[in-house]
């Protein structure tokens, strides 16, 4: 399966930017940069898994957010996200 990841992790303090390097690091594992804080990874299921327990356990759920796009082929993908959820408008249009 083809998953865009992509973080927020408050770096207000060092703990913060500890936290975000760990996050990196773990993504640069299981798929390619594309932008700072963007990764294309193209995961199994066991893969995909693993990488959300990772990343769920780095995080300050808090103050932090990581959100999986799932890439279809199809145009019905779906999103998810741990950590702390943004206001937006889920049927408005998304550009990536």
């Amino acid at each position: 399966m083809k998953i865009l990841v992509t973080y927020d992790v408050d770096t207000t303090s060092s703990t913060g930017k500890t936290r975000l390097r760990r996050v990196a690091k773990e993504c640069v594992d299981y798929g390619q940069r594309v932008q700072n804080s963007v990764f294309e990874c193209t995961l199994s299921e066991v893969n995909y898994i693993c990488l959300k327990d990772r990343l769920s356990h780095i995080i300050d759920k808090t103050k932090d957010s990581v959100r999986f796009y799932h890439l279809a082929s199809n145009r019905n993908n779906v999103i998810e996200s741990i950590g702390m959820d943004t206001s937006y408008d889920v049927e408005g249009p998304l550009i990536l």
